[in-house]
């Protein structure tokens, strides 16, 4: 890391009108100054001036592994002891570059710190750091690119095994189990497991539960990993034995939504009508009210982050950036059905990054 996100983050500051970006333990906070910092009731904040150079402010004990991380090599450390107010600390630094009037402040930051930085700056306007830090990580840099593809690749192999482990009389939790010793195979961090098998799977972000898979269950296996900072997110659907009735049909017109909806993308592309594109098709078959989420959401070193794919999207688009496209239709009491990709938007079009077939898979 060589501090060019840093200065990014500057320019961002600047063009935003505002004093300051103040950065506590999160992703941003990895993604500017590649710390991981744990969020303690003892304040980490790295402060990023319009027009200065960061300054990390960091518990003293924490001070060693701040160290570690090499944020060092890109903002001054400011340890503090526990006789100290940290909030002071920042004000300080904040204070050498005049009367703040303006300040964007990390969108995860506990509310304390918050509350306690507004009783210190009174009369601050405070916004979220998102809208300072949301272009800055939907567009991907060639690296982050490379690394999206990997843990797709990685996340690939493991759906390559999933169908051998569904058989009648398993359970979800068994088959779960299985599958985190495969993704840890493949990845640095198990992130999340969802086997979710007959009505279960009309239930989109069910987890695993002790059902016993039986003969002629459809399951929704949506999986995701971590591997050099990067998640992995995919989602396929399968059939112990054999497929039910009605399934294969809907399964077809949720495999053309999800192609019409990649086709879509492309720079300048609105977010929200590549998120129509696959709900018309849906739509058009009798579906509509059965799909009853967003269409994508951006990844990276998050499993979810700017851009998001859904109708009240409408900003465009740009080359590098990196979503899911995952439309789904769910049957409460039957089944359910999501087909789920990261694709990458680039200067001509788009390309995938899992590669896996995207019918019903049919295990034994």
């Amino acid at each position: 890391m060589d501090g060019a996100r840093l200065a990014r983050a500057r320019t961002a500051v600047r063009e935003a009108g505002l004093d300051a970006l103040l950065v506590g333990p999160s992703a941003d906070l990895r993604y500017l100054v590649g710390y991981d910092a744990m969020a303690l009731e003892r304040l980490t904040m790295l402060v990023v001036p319009a027009d200065g150079d960061a300054e990390l402010v960091v518990p003293a004990l924490e001070e060693p592994a701040a160290t570690a991380s090499g944020a060092a090599d890109l903002a001054g450390l400011r340890p503090w002891t526990e006789d100290e107010d940290p909030i002071a600390t920042v004000t300080q630094i904040l204070g050498r570059y005049g009367t703040p009037q303006g300040l964007a402040v990390s969108d995860q930051l506990f509310t304390v710190f918050t509350l306690r930085l507004q009783d210190a700056l009174p009369g601050v306007a405070f916004r979220p750091s998102g809208e300072v830090m949301r272009e800055l990580r939907a567009v991907k840099e060639p690296s982050e690119i490379a690394a999206l593809h990997a843990v797709g690749a990685a996340i690939d192999g493991v759906h390559a095994q999933v169908a051998s482990l569904l058989a009648p009389g398993r359970t979800e939790a068994e088959v779960a189990r299985d599958i985190h010793e495969l993704i840890a195979a493949e990845h640095d961090e198990v992130a999340f497991i969802i086997v979710a098998s007959g009505p279960n799977g009309a239930s989109p972000h069910h987890a695993v539960s002790d059902r016993v898979l039986e003969r002629g269950d459809a399951v929704v296996v949506d999986i995701g990993g971590v591997k050099d900072g990067y998640y992995s997110d995919m989602t396929r659907d399968y059939a112990v034995e054999v497929v039910p009735d009605g399934y294969a049909e809907l399964h077809a017109v949720l495999e053309e939504a999800q192609e019409r909806a990649v086709a879509a993308v492309a720079p300048g592309v609105a977010a929200a009508d590549i998120d129509a594109a696959a709900r018309r098709t849906i739509e058009a078959a009798g579906y509509g009210d059965r799909f009853i989420h967003r269409t994508g959401h951006g990844i990276g070193i998050e499993v979810h982050e700017q851009p998001y794919i859904v109708a009240s999207n409408t900003a465009p688009v740009t080359s590098g950036m990196a979503f899911s496209i995952e439309p789904g239709i769910y049957i409460p009491g039957r089944y359910g059905a999501r087909i789920e990709d990261i694709v990458v938007v680039t200067d001509d079009g788009v390309a995938r990054v899992n590669h896996r077939p995207r019918e019903v898979l049919v295990a034994g």
